[in-house]
């Protein structure tokens, strides 16, 4: 009798533990490379679509963070650039309007809307023009100039800065200043010819400007993410030597990163990011959310993330 009642309380202690809840109840969006904009009191969450990423954008709102619906497709081929490989949407405001900047066909494009869910089109359905491709496209507002943040094809996956003209259809290619590629052991654990650095996402606090950027291939187990810092918007940036901030070690899943920085209703900074779909299998990847802090004491890493606060975006509707 102690023993079945041993068994059973064992199963059960297993099937309500927070991690096996966490990747295994509701449903997940799939969603890789997500970002979360914040609007009015809604969290629109957008990504390369896990389920098809050739078909353009979709996305899911949420007023909580924890229940989530599916708002349909926000971006449809033919209405912008792009015919396949639709990944990484970055969706801001500017001037009254919203904006996408995202990848396609390994290139850079920004479609507008009127509204977060879209849709979001281009009258000429045309990529910003660089020297090579270009995909993974953050834009950042500093002092009235814009920059875009973005992974340059060359030599290994490169993150790069540029100006960008005030109607956010050009870059201003001899601004262009090379930020990020990969150099450290935990960047390239594979020791592959064509390192990575990528999924670029920037913000400032005090006189800091800070990077959160993914590294090594999104298929390695050690795919994960640090953070770099620079007095300047154009860099140079000097990498935290407690990297990588997340990782597989933080949150106990493999293929921790390529995610997004938002601020909650609370106040708190939050990262929306993707993780293997499980320890045996890379895709379609699994969005998750964790939160980060920042230390001003000396010797501290300048960001932590919070591991107890790491869970899946599950409760789709």
């Amino acid at each position: 009798m102690y023993r079945i009642f041993l068994m059973i309380l064992i199963v059960s202690l297993y099937c309500a533990s927070p991690l096996r809840a966490q990747t295994e109840d509701g449903q997940n969006p799939l969603m890789a490379d997500p970002a979360i904009f914040f609007h009015n009191g809604v969290y629109y969450l957008y990504g390369t679509n896990g389920r098809g990423a050739d078909n353009g954008f979709i996305a899911y709102t949420s007023t909580d963070l924890r229940s989530w619906k599916a708002a349909g497709k926000v971006l449809t081929p033919g209405d912008a650039f792009g015919t396949r490989g639709f990944w990484a949407p970055q969706v801001f405001m500017y001037k009254g309007r919203f904006y996408m900047a995202y990848t396609a066909n390994e290139h850079i494009a920004i479609a507008v809307a009127g509204h977060p869910l879209g849709p979001f089109r281009q009258e000429k359905q045309v990529p910003l023009e660089g020297p090579v491709r270009m995909i993974d496209p953050f834009v950042f507002f500093d002092k009235g100039k814009i920059y875009l943040y973005h992974v340059r094809l060359r030599e290994g996956n490169r993150i790069f800065v540029a100006e960008m003209d005030s109607e956010l259809t050009a870059i201003k290619e001899n601004t262009a200043r090379e930020c990020i590629y990969a150099e450290q052991g935990w960047e390239n654990t594979e020791d592959a010819k064509w390192s990575v650095t990528e999924g670029p996402t920037v913000f400032k606090r005090g006189s800091l400007y800070y990077m959160l950027y993914s590294a090594n291939d999104f298929r390695n187990p050690d795919y994960a993410i640090g953070v770099a810092t620079s007095t300047s918007p154009l860099g140079p940036w000097t990498k935290d030597p407690a990297n990588p901030v997340i990782s597989k070690t933080t949150v106990g899943m493999n293929g921790t990163g390529h995610g997004d920085l938002f601020r909650d209703a609370n106040g708190n900074w939050q990262y929306v990011l993707h993780t293997h779909f499980s320890g045996t299998k890379v895709g379609p990847r699994k969005t998750a959310i964790i939160q980060l802090l920042f230390s001003k004491k000396k010797n501290d890493p300048l960001v932590k993330a919070a591991p107890e606060t790491f869970r899946f975006l599950n409760n789709i509707k």
